[in-house]
């Protein structure tokens, strides 16, 4: 079975989402971010989620852990806890 890890930032609007993803383009550290930014209690470790399999999470975020590129960012990704950055940082098939 694929497993994955990932981090991610968790905010309420897709607004600031945009703008925190802006930012990390610009070379901001996606860690510090997700621990000044994140909603979730992962932002205090830099947004890690650590290792999971298909199924474990919200099917919105499994679709794009599984299937985006490793290190690149994806988002702004809805959800029902609201919208996320996310980034795979490994991933086995």
């Amino acid at each position: 079975m694929p497993q994955a890890a990932a981090r991610h930032i968790l905010v309420s609007t897709e607004a600031q989402c945009s703008a925190l993803k802006q930012q990390i383009a610009g070379g901001a550290d996606f860690a510090e971010l997700a621990k000044q930014h994140s909603t979730c209690p992962s932002g205090r470790e830099g947004g890690a989620l650590g290792t999971f399999s298909p199924g474990q999470m919200v099917k919105e975020f499994d679709q794009v852990v599984f299937r985006a590129p490793v290190g690149v960012v994806q988002g702004p990704v809805k959800t029902q806890f609201g919208y996320h950055l996310v980034e795979v940082t490994h991933r086995t098939n």
